[in-house]
């Protein structure tokens, strides 16, 4: 792939990384909100994809807890969204 494409996926994933961060900062994400665990995920994802090209051990092992928390996080938005159903509703 090329370094220039690398480096735009990597820079997207920064962005969203960093923004996601911002607008917590700024109390206009919830950090249990969807949206801010959706861009922490996008944003380690797309820079684990442009590890892989250019590779950085400390930095490929901070993606891959940064993903971890991010997927905790939206498991555990799913589990609350799923248990504050009515039991009828849960799986339907």
């Amino acid at each position: 792939m090329d370094t220039l494409i690398t480096d735009i996926i990597g820079m997207t994933g920064t962005g969203l990384v960093v923004l996601a961060y911002y607008l917590l900062q700024l109390e206009k994400v919830d950090s249990r909100s969807l949206v801010y665990n959706l861009m922490n995920l996008v944003g380690a994802v797309f820079l684990l994809i442009s590890l892989c090209f250019t590779f950085n051990l400390a930095s490929f092992v901070i993606e891959l807890f940064w993903i971890g928390a991010s997927l905790i996080g939206l498991w555990k938005l799913y589990k609350g969204r799923n248990n504050n159903k009515h039991p009828e509703e849960r799986f339907g």
